[in-house]
């Protein structure tokens, strides 16, 4: 087996962290197994464990201990909340065995983890797997996605009956299901057009990222202006979410966290609508305070990146963090994909926060739409339909038609008009807006791991911070089988690493207790010093020979 790579300090301590959390994980297998043999025994270690997803059911996660705090998956005692710090971490390398079993299901899940990231290196950074070139081929694209939409619609249409949080009616604007099943479709077609090289749709795909990014204020705005929760739990889990899976991708397979673009974008506008609502947010019931925050906003985002100089002043300290070099180009200026990625999408995180501060006056509206005569009622949603098509058609023919470096110098001023455009006609009628095709749906939970995923396991570039230029290749020269092997095997490992993300997530960042989690923080820091160090040590020794 061939590496692409140099091998550097933060691969090895991976690999120093990973291989006594398998062997410890093992042997918890092979106690539980011995455990349960035996009739006269009670089982109790994992009883009380429930993995969920985002959105499923909820958990008591303040009453499960975590592995790094002592007390595994069950509720920790007095004496386990009061030891010291490095009790679990003794507890671990001892391999205490009633340790091991209570923190079993969390030693199977970071195990697991571990070998999907293994599994990222090898189809990535080595000739294990060979490599295949892209080819664009219009008639196979849009057969396979109109395919795809027909398969959705015959075997998983569904129709909702959720209630308005609002008004209790069943008004369904802009709900959850129907928000999923919209990443869902244009995440679809993001993938394929990085499969496929699909170039002709790249406007297409700058608008659904743009969408992504509405709804990231969308959904942030909704979620801290009612449930007011601007604790540090929330603001960790929410981090957690974002940046969990691309740290680790980052450390094995040595890349710039910038390739990943989508994450450092979503990090920095969900901070930016968390700042401005956290800020006086006692005051946030205010309209004229709520103006203020939302003008502000905007005032914000014209100074740091319509001002020329300004972008480049703010973000030099964190050039560490956001500078990226493409192999392929390596004349340009570190900070130069910074500002682009993030420039394209700087206003229409703000158009998501407006529209959720009036989601609730526009559910209103529609209620009272809703029971209006049939004739005015039909006239009214006939003219709002009308309307939005003649201005779609008009932002199609003029702007959307446009070169893609034309069409880039518009964009963060127009694409609010598609996006406005397809709210308005998903949601113009009641049967419309509660129809969703659950397909899609699914899809659109897992966005994250997906748009991470394809980097390695689906495409490849084979050199670290290079763009994935070539496809995986599992059956040589028979590119439709091997795009249907590799699909499954890239969409699977995706949902795993979703639940898998969520699972450790409940395991090591409580709710509730604010002591605990920067308690496990400050461990997990430490635990990675070590290993940094000793992985360097181990890179140095044989340099220095």
């Amino acid at each position: 087996m061939t590496i692409s790579s140099p091998i550097t300090p933060s691969q090895v301590s991976f690999f120093l962290g990973l291989v006594p959390v398998l062997i410890a994980w093992l042997y918890a297998e092979y106690l539980e197994y011995k455990k349960s043999s035996l009739p006269t025994k009670v089982r109790h270690s994992d009883v009380n464990l429930v993995e969920v997803g985002m959105g499923e059911g909820t958990v008591r996660e303040d009453d499960r201990a975590v592995l790094l705090e002592g007390g595994g998956l069950q509720p920790a005692s007095p004496k386990a909340r009061s030891s010291s710090a490095f009790s679990p971490i003794f507890r671990f390398l001892t391999m205490d065995e009633s340790f091991l079993i209570d923190n079993r299901l969390t030693l199977r899940a970071i195990s697991e983890f571990g070998v999907l990231l293994a599994y990222f290196y090898i189809c990535d950074r080595t000739d294990v797997f060979g490599s295949s070139t892209k080819s664009f081929n219009r008639d196979l694209f849009w057969f396979l996605y109109l395919l795809l939409i027909i398969v959705s619609a015959i075997t998983s249409f569904k129709i909702h009956h959720d209630k308005s949080p609002f008004s209790g009616k069943s008004i369904l604007y802009l709900n959850r299901h129907q928000t999923e099943e919209w990443r869902g479709w244009m995440q679809v077609l993001f993938l394929m057009y990085h499969y496929f090289a699909a170039t002709e749709i790249y406007n297409a795909i700058r608008i659904f990222i743009a969408a992504y990014v509405w709804m990231t204020g969308f959904g942030n705005f909704s979620y801290y202006y009612i449930r007011k929760d601007f604790s540090l739990a929330r603001f960790a889990q929410m981090m957690w979410r974002l940046n969990f899976l691309v740290l680790f991708c980052c450390i094995v397979l040595n890349n710039s966290y910038m390739l990943y673009y989508i994450c450092p974008m979503h990090t920095l506008f969900t901070l930016m609508v968390y700042g401005s609502l956290g800020i006086l947010n006692k005051y946030n019931e205010i309209g004229s305070v709520m103006a203020v925050k939302l003008s502000a906003c905007f005032l914000v985002v014209i100074l740091i990146w319509e001002v020329p100089g300004v972008f480049e002043l703010i973000w030099r300290p964190f050039t560490f963090l956001v500078a990226y070099t493409d192999p392929a180009k390596p004349t340009l200026p570190v900070l130069h994909e910074w500002h682009f990625r993030s420039g394209l999408d700087r206003y229409i995180w703000i158009v998501g926060m407006i529209y959720a501060y009036y989601h609730p006056t526009v559910e209103k509206w529609m209620e009272k739409l809703e029971e209006t005569e049939v004739k005015l009622r039909i006239l009214i949603k006939s003219a709002i339909g009308l309307l939005a098509l003649m201005v779609g058609f008009l932002w199609f023919e003029y702007i959307y038609k446009l070169d893609k470096i034309t069409y880039n110098k518009y964009h963060p001023y127009t694409s609010w008009i598609p996006i406005t455009v397809y709210i308005c006609l998903r949601n113009i009628c009641q049967n419309v807006r509660s129809y969703t095709l659950t397909l899609f749906a699914w899809l659109g939970k897992i966005t994250l791991e997906t748009y991470i995923s394809q980097f390695h396991i689906w495409l490849r570039s084979s050199v670290p911070d290079a763009q994935p230029k070539l496809l995986l290749s599992l059956i040589p020269d028979y590119p439709l089988l091997n795009f249907m092997l590799t699909t499954a095997i890239y969409i699977a490992v995706s949902c795993r690493l979703f639940e898998l993300t969520n699972t450790l997530k409940i395991a090591f960042v409580p709710s509730k207790d604010d002591k605990r989690l920067l308690h496990n923080l400050v461990t997990a820091a430490i635990i990675f010093g070590v290993l940094y160090s000793l992985s360097y040590i181990f890179l140095r020794v044989p340099q220095m020979v």
